[in-house]
């Protein structure tokens, strides 16, 4: 057996806040990437590393087991601790680089900077009302009281989930307690609360296919089986998740406007979902992330409001209805699990800032945000339409657009000779945020298509002028 070179660095850094296991931890991870650690050598022992370093045992170990659980290394017993032999070459050597260029090619949307034209999930953020807003968190600044500088409540500000539990019943058809409603921080922050209430390690979960990439990405790291779920013009397809999974703990939908494909789980599929889990005891979480705004016949209610047996979870947000650096989002509990929601609450989170929370209750309760939601339901068909219009008419035979009936954003559909992934690649290079359809996939057979945000595209002259960026980025 080889074993760690002796000239390895291993010293940590007592000035530095990062935690001396974390040190620890990147000091191997470097050395493996950089060569001087192979596949198969043995690293020092606990003991004799925690005397080398003049650190505590248990931070070692923390240290060791952290490096275990992520892959790097094998625990062998008494045969001591290896870097492991099952790692691949291109992930020994640059498993940094590996990480970066998924990221770049997956989560480009959430790097703090400034958003690319055409990207998706972001509403119009020319249009929304930010002296009202500056006025309602300003009279909140400087009107708190000093209880409000103390902890905000885990599960949510009482007035804010008073206004959305209201909202909900009006607008959603959901009839809800304020004490079944949890503010979060976004769908990920409401995922975990509601894993965290109700799931045990090995779930199984069926997932649209395709379905919402960053969804996606979350639960591939929970401690749940995914289990996709094909989607067709009729939205996910019951049937088929009951021949893959019959049993599985959790269902995640995105009913109103299918995430990415645009299509609405048709009267009868939503029927046959809720009589699935009533049957095999499971639960659905419904994600009604855009559902406001919808340009064609009535808004649809949403799948909770058909909830006759307390199975559905209902998930929304303000991050399209109003706007993303908010962070704010919300869940609502089946009345059976408000308990179970509350202790994982408390357990796991530290709130939401009170002085976001407390504006949108105002916001809400002036009625600026039903005000605001009907305008933007009007500006966003406007805009809808010119860019779809604008789109077919310069990019012509290579694009194909069927616009669904709601959404923040349009798909157009390419050829299958196409290779969309390469397309959006050149189109990104170019400084555009669109995303390739094909990776939304899982095992379903992969569209081509490029996915457009159209809800910043102010006018048909800036239209036309990012319709030709992409048909240069296309040539």
């Amino acid at each position: 057996m080889k074993t760690a070179k002796p000239d390895l660095d291993l010293q940590v850094d007592r000035t530095l806040e990062l935690p001396m296991y974390l040190q620890i931890c990147q000091r191997f991870k470097t050395a493996i990437e950089q060569g001087n650690l192979r596949a198969g050598d043995r690293v020092p022992a606990v003991r004799a590393l925690a005397t080398e370093l003049n650190l505590a045992r248990g931070t070692v170990e923390m240290a060791y087991r952290i490096l275990a659980d992520e892959g790097y290394l094998q625990v062998r017993g008494a045969a001591g601790t290896v870097v492991s032999p099952s790692l691949p070459p291109p992930a020994v050597l640059k498993p940094q680089a590996a990480v970066a260029g998924q990221a770049h090619a997956v989560i480009v949307e959430h790097d703090g900077k400034a958003p690319k034209p055409l990207q998706m999930g972001l509403p119009a953020l020319d249009a929304f009302p930010r002296k009202v807003w500056n006025r309602l968190v300003g009279h909140r600044l400087r009107g708190s009281e000093p209880a409000r500088l103390a902890y905000p409540d885990p599960a949510g500000y009482d007035r804010l989930r008073e206004r959305i539990a209201t909202y909900l019943g009006v607008s959603r058809g959901v009839t809800c307690l304020p004490e079944q409603v949890f503010v979060t921080t976004g769908l990920r922050d409401t995922l975990e609360l509601t894993f965290s209430s109700l799931s045990t390690a090995g779930d199984a979960l069926w997932f649209e296919d395709p379905g919402y990439i960053f969804a996606r990405l979350f639960l591939q790291n929970a401690a749940l089986k995914v289990v996709p779920v094909p989607v067709d013009e009729h939205g996910l397809m019951v049937e088929a998740g009951k021949r893959l999974s019959p049993y599985a703990k959790f269902a995640i939908v995105t009913p109103s406007h299918q995430s990415p494909l645009g299509v609405t789980l048709s009267l009868e599929r939503r029927m046959a979902l809720l009589e699935w889990a009533s049957k095999a005891g499971s639960w659905i979480i419904e994600d009604d992330y855009d559902s406001e705004f919808r340009y064609q016949g009535r808004p649809l209610p949403a799948l909770k409001s058909l909830d006759r047996n307390d199975r559905v979870i209902y998930s929304g947000t303000f991050s399209k209805a109003m706007f993303p650096g908010l962070r704010l989002a919300y869940v609502v509990a089946p009345a059976s699990a408000v308990a179970r929601f509350q202790a994982a609450s408390y357990n796991l989170k530290a709130g939401c800032p009170y002085l976001f929370q407390a504006g949108v209750a105002d916001f809400i309760a002036e009625g600026h945000f039903s005000r605001h939601l009907k305008k933007m339901r009007l500006l966003y068909a406007e805009r809808r339409a010119v860019t779809s219009r604008v789109f077919q008419e310069i990019l012509g035979d290579r694009i194909r657009i069927d616009l669904q009936p709601g959404g923040l954003h349009i798909l157009a559909q390419l050829a299958d000779r196409e290779d969309d992934v390469a397309l959006a690649g050149h189109a990104q290079a170019a400084g555009l945020g669109v995303h390739p359809l094909s990776r939304w996939y899982i095992d379903a057979k992969p569209r081509q298509g490029l996915l457009l945000g159209f809800a910043n595209v102010i006018d048909e002259k800036e239209a036309r002028r990012l319709a030709l960026k992409l048909k240069q980025a296309m040539a």
